[in-house]
């Protein structure tokens, strides 16, 4: 039993490889985009980035989720920007079946993502605050996956390891 966590910078890919790699684990996936209360989604989408403050109550609620799956014994996936060190601290947060997988890609192939994605809060112009507030985790703390490689690479990489 393992709570994945697929983080990274907005369009890094970490829905998309989020609910790939739960179909292929048989397990319940959680975007966390979906658990921002409304008044983070209207930050954003008016153009402003979210303080550390603003993120706590969301980053708790993602924690609740993640330990009731650890409690039950139940593999997971979620999907969670976690950009800070204290983020995924957060997450993890005593839980024991934690594993955070980075995807990692540049600011151009994000930003030429970015430009092409429809309908979603998170616009193109915040990019810069996504690097900007990215503390990339070490070899310890997470699985970093290039971000270009094609879904099914990626989530070979991620379950041979």
């Amino acid at each position: 039993m393992t709570v994945f966590v697929i983080m990274g910078v907005s369009g890094c890919g970490k829905s998309t490889i989020g609910q790939a790699l739960a179909d292929r684990l048989g397990c319940a996936f959680f975007d966390g985009d979906h658990f921002h209360p409304p008044q983070n989604v209207a930050k954003m989408a008016g153009g402003h980035p979210l303080t550390d403050e603003d993120r706590i109550p969301w980053l708790a609620r993602l924690h609740e989720m993640m330990a009731a799956h650890e409690t039950k014994g139940e593999t997971a996936v979620f999907a969670c920007s976690a950009l800070k060190k204290k983020y995924r601290d957060q997450l993890r947060g005593g839980l024991t079946a934690v594993q955070f997988i980075h995807l990692q890609g540049s600011f151009d192939l994000i930003w030429a993502r970015m430009q092409a994605r429809q309908g979603h809060y998170m616009k193109a112009p915040m990019l810069q605050s996504q690097f900007d507030a990215l503390q990339p985790p070490g070899p310890d703390e997470a699985l970093t996956i290039p971000a270009d490689e094609e879904i099914e690479t990626i989530l070979d990489m991620i379950c041979t390891k």
